[in-house]
C-alpha cells in the first residue's frame, strides 16, 4: 500500500505574531543593514524549519491573512475591533515574511476577505482522506477541524514544544465530537475576537448544553425544557447567539485544486537558498537551517 502524503499546514500569522512578541518584549528587533526590524521574519523562518524537522512532512503550505478586513467584519462591526494596531516595528515584516516563505520554496495561500483559518479549513477538507495533515497554530478555533488523519500542534514554548491534539484526545476532554466545538463557541463567544456569545454562559454551561442538545438550533428548539434563568439568558441574546456561531464557523468551501506536487518541500541543500538568506541578513534562519538539516548542507572548497 502506498504511503499517504503528510501535509504540514502552518498558520502564518499565528507564527509571525508569536515570533514578534517573543523578542520584542525584551526590545530585540534584530534590524537589518537598512535598519528594518527582522525579529518576526527570522522567528517565523526558524519556527517553520523546526516544525518541518519535528513533524517530518512530505509536503507543506503556509496560510496567511491578507489584510485586517474579512467577511466576518461585514457580519459584525465589532469583530476583532478590540485588537490594537500592529506595532510599527512589525508592519514592514508582514510582506517580508511572506516573501521569505516564497523564496524558501514553501507553498503560500492568501485570499483577501478570508482568514488563514478558512484557508486551512478548506485545505483540510480538500485533502481529507488523501493525506495526513498536521496544523501548526496557536488558535483554538481550529479544533473544530479535527477528524481522522488530522492533528493540531499548538505552539507552547520556544521553537520545539507543542501541545498536540487529535480527534480522540478532543473527544476524551470535551465528550463531544470536534465539529461541535463551534456550537460551544457560539454560546461562550470569543473575547480575543471581540464577539460575546450569550452573556452569563461560560464554557462549562455551554458544553453541558451541547452534550445534551448537540447544536445551537436544537437548544433553541428546546428552550421550554431549560430552567427559567437559562432560558431568559438565551432569549435575551438570541440574535448574538446566531451571529456568534457564524463568526466561529470556519469556512471550508474554498476550492484550490492544486496538485500535491505544488506543496512539495523545497531543496534545503540549495546553495542559492543559503546565498539568499545570507544576502538578506537572515543569519539566524541560516544557522537554524544548517543545524536542523546538516545532511543538506553543502560546503564549498
Amino acid at each position: 500500500m502506498e504511503n499517504k502524503p503528510h501535509i504540514l499546514l502552518i498558520d502564518g500569522m499565528a507564527v509571525l505574531f508569536r515570533s514578534f512578541f517573543a523578542t520584542s518584549a525584551m526590545g530585540h528587533y534584530f534590524p537589518n543593514e537598512e535598519g528594518i526590524p527582522t525579529n518576526a521574519v527570522q522567528g517565523f523562518g526558524r519556527h517553520a524549519l523546526t516544525a518541518t524537522s519535528i513533524f517530518n512532512p512530505t509536503h507543506l503550505a503556509v496560510c496567511w491573512d491578507m489584510g485586517a478586513h474579512t467577511f466576518r467584519n461585514d457580519l459584525f462591526d465589532g469583530y476583532k475591533a478590540n485588537r490594537p494596531e500592529p506595532a510599527p516595528e512589525l508592519l514592514p515584516q508582514f510582506d517580508m515574511t511572506r516573501d521569505l516563505s516564497e523564496s524558501i520554496g514553501w507553498k503560500n495561500y492568501g485570499i483577501r476577505g478570508m482568514e488563514a483559518d478558512d484557508l486551512i479549513g478548506s485545505l483540510v477538507c480538500e485533502w481529507e482522506g488523501k493525506a495526513d495533515i498536521t496544523i501548526v497554530t496557536g488558535d483554538k478555533d481550529l479544533l473544530q477541524l479535527l477528524r481522522p488523519g488530522v492533528k493540531i500542534a499548538f505552539m507552547k514554548k520556544g521553537y520545539n514544544v507543542y501541545d498536540i491534539y487529535d480527534e480522540q484526545r478532543f473527544i476524551e476532554e470535551y465528550e463531544v465530537p470536534p465539529h461541535r466545538f463551534v456550537e460551544i463557541k457560539a454560546f461562550t463567544g470569543d473575547t480575543s475576537d471581540g464577539y460575546p456569545g450569550v452573556k452569563g454562559i461560560g464554557p462549562k454551561t455551554a458544553l453541558k448544553l451541547i452534550k445534551e442538545f448537540e447544536t445551537v438550533e436544537k437548544v433553541i428548539e428546546s428552550l421550554h425544557e431549560l430552567a427559567p434563568g437559562m432560558r431568559k439568558k438565551i432569549e435575551t441574546d438570541l440574535e448574538m447567539l446566531h451571529l456568534s456561531k457564524q463568526l466561529a464557523q470556519i469556512h471550508c468551501e474554498l476550492d484550490f485544486k492544486d496538485p500535491i506536487e505544488e506543496l512539495e518541500l523545497p531543496d534545503f541543500s540549495s546553495v542559492e537558498l543559503r546565498g539568499q538568506l545570507e544576502q538578506q541578513g537572515y543569519s539566524m534562519i541560516l544557522r537554524q537551517l544548517n543545524s536542523l538539516f546538516p545532511e543538506h548542507t553543502k560546503t564549498t572548497v
